[in-house]
């Protein structure tokens, strides 16, 4: 039997059981195993017809339409689409791309590889909350700033930026506006229009929805021309080849229809279980929580324990699950880039971890962390200073 406490929600979602049955009835249907592609019989086109009504679901989340959706592997590949589509596509329009020191690395290592091949990138410094400020944006933007790329949730602070401001600048200059909504998309309204963003990365392993399956939204009125980097059948209107998997795609769909109908009772009960868990933490005294106050979605907290090493900390936490930075920053040594970002000394930082709660987490679940950290915060505390 598993005891552990799961608490990382941000890096990974456990599959919620309705979308694992969803799914197997995909797998298992005889009707649903042709190639969406072949249209030239009833199982391609059966196939086809689930993927669309998926399409739909994600395209309602974000107010886009559904020929706008383009399946991918998750947001990593949606990112590089994005950054590399459009950064290539529009080279002759000007090289320089704006961006934040706080993105995901599947952000920050495709713009280090433009970079390498000719153009320039102005990488945004948060103020110590964590906030991008739109000023900031306008400020960085040139005539040959042909694109921006900030995220709308930061996924080690939870901190939200506001897009919508950002969208109209990028939109008054004729800028491209890429928005990597990874830990927003069906938690917070999302309207693509109203919002004016161009690009939208999203996966469905953040939404109780299996991992390996992703979309990215491209505009399209007007059109967005946007380079392939996968080539081959011409799948997804020529911007993605490769056979799509139903089942994973049906698997996304159906979990993003779920967290759009669930997400207000959903929101309000995380942040009720989040303020819970941080005042408990606060007890333990010594303890600061990063990132800011209120502009932040209700299911991630990340605190600095001082006088303790996060590792260390985490270590002892043998039987909660949690996490000192970004899953993409497993095995790393350094301090969280986004903390120090925010100003946060390398000892600060290495002292931090992120808790993420989520659609299964209860009550007792954040009393049992509370404890539990409690304990090992003290313990090491007084490995530290040489008391008994």
């Amino acid at each position: 039997m598993n005891t552990s406490i799961y608490l990382d929600y941000a890096a990974s979602t456990p599959i919620d059981p309705r979308v694992a049955e969803r799914m197997y009835e995909c797998l298992t249907s005889f009707e649903l195993q042709g190639n969406p592609a072949s249209l030239s019989h009833r199982y391609g086109r059966a196939a086809r017809e689930v993927i669309e009504q998926a399409r739909v679901q994600v395209a309602n989340a974000i107010g886009a339409t559904s020929a706008s959706i383009i399946w991918t592997s998750g947001a990593t590949e949606s990112n590089n689409l994005a950054l590399f589509g459009a950064a290539h596509y529009h080279a002759d329009r000007g090289k320089h791309i704006v961006s934040a020191r706080t993105e995901h690395k599947a952000v920050l290592e495709p713009l280090k590889r433009l970079e390498k091949q000719g153009f320039r990138v102005t990488y945004l410094k948060p103020d110590q909350f964590g906030i991008v400020h739109s000023w900031q944006v306008q400020e960085a933007l040139t005539d040959t700033t042909i694109l921006v790329s900030l995220m709308h949730v930061n996924n080690e602070i939870g901190v939200i930026q506001d897009i919508s401001a950002i969208g109209q600048l990028c939109r008054d200059r004729n800028v491209i506006f890429h928005v990597d909504a990874a830990q927003s998309t069906g938690r917070l309204p999302i309207d693509v229009r109203t919002m004016k963003i161009d690009l939208l990365s999203t996966t469905a392993h953040k939404i109780y929805g299996p991992k390996g399956v992703g979309a990215l939204y491209v505009r399209r009125d007007p059109m967005l021309g946007l380079e392939p980097m996968i080539l081959g059948g011409g799948h997804e209107l020529g911007l993605r080849a490769g056979t799509l998997a139903t089942h994973q795609i049906v698997g996304f769909g159906f979990a993003m229809e779920l967290m759009m109908a669930e997400r207000e009772v959903d929101q309000m009960r995380l942040m009720t279980l989040r303020d819970q868990l941080w005042r408990g933490l606060q007890n333990i005294g010594d303890v600061d929580m990063n990132g800011h106050a209120t502009q932040r979605v209700p299911n991630i907290l990340n605190v600095a324990f001082h006088g303790v090493e996060g590792e260390s900390l985490l270590l002892a936490l043998q039987d909660l699950i949690v996490s000192a930075g970004a899953a993409c920053a497993t095995g790393s040594d350094e301090a969280s880039y986004v903390l120090r970002a925010l100003g946060r000394s390398d000892q600060a930082a290495q002292s931090s971890l992120r808790f993420s709660l989520g659609r299964f987490t209860t009550a007792n679940d954040i009393e049992i962390a509370i404890d539990s950290v409690t304990h090992e915060v003290s313990r090491l505390r007084a490995l530290t200073s040489g008391l008994p």
